[in-house]
């Protein structure tokens, strides 16, 4: 499943879908909005974009490293401290393969694709630059 969406995700349903006869691990990341000085934020993406660009990464990841299975969704809208923002799930043959993959894809996600991050504090809004 790759996409960008408002809703919420159940990262159990999610990694249990991941689980194949094929696959001896999954490595899973899960990005949350934390409270660093921030009260919330609003995660914006040029949606249409995005989604191609994170299916091309899921299908990088997937010839690069030779993961079975990625699952990538972000999401966008105000979000809260303690909220998810992105989950990226990756099944592999093998532990090493999915460590490497699912860190390739966050940092190709924060390299290039369209999302952007708005954030709120008691002194005002700030935009958080990508990379981070």
């Amino acid at each position: 499943m790759i996409k960008v969406t408002r809703d919420d995700f159940d990262l159990s349903d999610i990694i249990a879908a991941a689980q194949q006869g094929n696959i001896g691990a999954i490595v899973s990341f899960h990005g949350i909005v934390r409270d660093d000085g921030i009260e919330g934020m609003d995660v914006e993406a040029f949606e249409e974009v995005a989604e191609k660009d994170l299916q091309a990464i899921a299908a990088e990841a997937e010839t690069r490293f030779g993961v079975a299975h990625v699952d990538i969704i972000h999401r966008v809208g105000h979000l809260s401290v303690g909220d998810s923002i992105v989950l990226i799930v990756v099944g592999a043959s093998h532990r090493k393969a999915a460590f490497l993959a699912c860190e390739y894809i966050i940092d190709r996600i924060k390299e290039y694709v369209p999302i952007w991050k708005k954030e709120y504090t008691h002194e005002g809004t700030r935009w958080v630059q990508g990379g981070h």
